[in-house]
């Protein structure tokens, strides 16, 4: 039985992660009720997305190009590597002030969904050391099992090449109050302390 627009397109929704069935109808309901036009651009920037988007050949961001405009960018600093899991994690540093470059690794290990080593672009990174240009690496992998577990395998394959190879620090939020901090944040902001200069 062909389903109607407005169930196909709840349908459709259901498939975004993150996305149940209300949310779906809500959304569904909402375009309905858009000006066509904007329902068009909407529907325009998704097949525009994937007709023309495509992976960085050095880094392995988003872009149109063959080079995403971060490794085109001749300002940014070649010699610093920041290693991410996605590249909307790319976003987000970008708002840091980060002037280095990235390498995506399309994920972190996770035997039981099938990630090993070789589906990760961690060859592609070793490929990109060996050049002799990079300085630093520097791992920011989220702080969980498999991040940590995939920061050690980088770690460790990178340590034969004399750079620098360094993790993000993590641990207490600014702002926080340290009475409601859990004892494992507490600990890694201990392990990840810095001096003050004097």
């Amino acid at each position: 039985m062909k389903l109607n627009p407005l169930e196909n397109l709840i349908e459709n929704l259901c498939k975004l992660p993150g996305i149940g069935r209300k949310t779906a109808q809500r959304l569904a309901f909402f375009i309905m009720s858009m000006e066509e036009k904007e329902a068009l651009q909407i529907a325009d920037s998704i097949i525009n997305l994937k007709k023309n988007a495509r992976y960085c050949s050095v880094c392995f961001n988003i872009t149109q190009n063959e080079k995403c405009n971060i490794c085109n960018n001749p300002e940014r600093q070649h010699s610093i590597i920041c290693v991410v899991e996605e590249p909307s994690n790319i976003v987000l540093i970008e708002k840091t002030g980060y002037k280095g470059v990235y390498h995506v690794l399309g994920g972190t290990f996770s035997p039981n969904d099938g990630i090993t080593a070789e589906k990760l672009k961690i060859k592609e990174l070793e490929e990109r050391v060996k050049t002799g240009q990079i300085e630093e690496v520097i791992i920011a992998t989220s702080p969980n099992t498999k991040g940590e577990l995939t920061a050690q395998w980088i770690a460790d394959i990178l340590k034969k090449y004399k750079i620098k190879v360094s993790r993000i620090a993590y641990g207490l939020p600014i702002g926080i109050d340290i009475e409601f901090a859990d004892e494992v944040t507490l600990l890694k902001a201990l392990e990840g302390r810095k001096p003050i200069n004097v």
